[in-house]
């Protein structure tokens, strides 16, 4: 993915027309993509049919929210069985509390009862357990990306769907490596969106690679910047500019 990005921005150096790197008043501007923060590929962690999958492409889910269900009609039956034995052994002791008490049963009688009610509790969470990782939820705040299953599709192993999370949004920058140790971790630039949605956002930097691509000799840089209401789409081309700094200022 790395490599990806890099060849992607250094293609945006070479076919547009504007600069890749320019001094603009002692200060460096930079092509940039904004990428996603986080791109997950949902899956399952047990084999099964879908029976249900609650969103398409394009919707907006939260962290939590339930997107997809396993067939799971076994194991909500297994939890009824279960949960019939334990509020037995549940009664059961509960009748014997006051033979108990006048000593009209056995130690070994009341810790047999203590422990079959206790396992058939344990037991029952252990069913609710095998039916709720059926629930395929959300992991993060974001977008469906993809659907890649629906219903009646058997899955093992494979992913049922893509979600992006783009709150914040990644801002990716190729640095020449004549700049390393211009720019400082938690520094702040300004990033300017390409037309049509335009506009300048502060960015703050959070990931400087420390390894140099002898290939292109560049580095990487990551910056973030917040996007409530999601209204920046990830994709989009932009230009990074940082405070003026000395070429290799800051590198040992």
């Amino acid at each position: 993915m790395k490599l990806t990005i890099r060849i992607i921005i250094l293609y945006f150096c070479v076919t547009m027309s504007t600069v890749c790197v320019a001094q603009d008043l002692g200060g460096l501007e930079l092509e940039c993509l904004l990428e996603p923060h986080m791109s997950l590929k949902i899956g399952s962690p047990v084999p099964g049919a879908l029976s249900n999958v609650f969103v398409e492409r394009g919707d907006l889910v939260k962290k939590g929210q339930l997107v997809a269900r396993i067939d799971s009609r076994a194991q909500i039956a297994d939890v009824q069985l279960s949960k019939a034995r334990a509020e037995y052994a549940k009664r059961r002791v509960e009748r014997n509390e006051e033979l108990a008490r006048e000593e009209l049963m056995s130690a070994q009688e009341q810790d047999d009862m203590g422990t079959d009610a206790q396992l058939a509790g344990l037991e029952l969470n252990e069913r609710e357990t095998l039916v709720e990782i059926r629930n395929i939820r959300s992991p993060v705040n974001g977008v469906v990306v993809e659907r890649f299953k629906g219903p009646g599709e058997y899955v093992q192993e494979t992913d049922i769907m893509e979600i992006a999370q783009i709150d914040p949004l990644n801002v990716e920058v190729v640095v020449p490596v004549q700049y390393f140790g211009s720019i400082q971790m938690g520094s702040t630039g300004q990033v300017t969106l390409e037309p049509p949605v335009g506009g300048a956002y502060d960015a703050e930097v959070k990931i400087i690679d420390s390894v140099i691509d002898a290939a292109s000799g560049t580095f990487g840089v990551r910056m973030e910047i917040p996007n409530a209401g999601y209204k920046i789409p990830a994709g989009l081309r932009c230009v990074a500019s940082f405070p003026p700094a000395s070429p290799g200022a800051g590198a040992n």
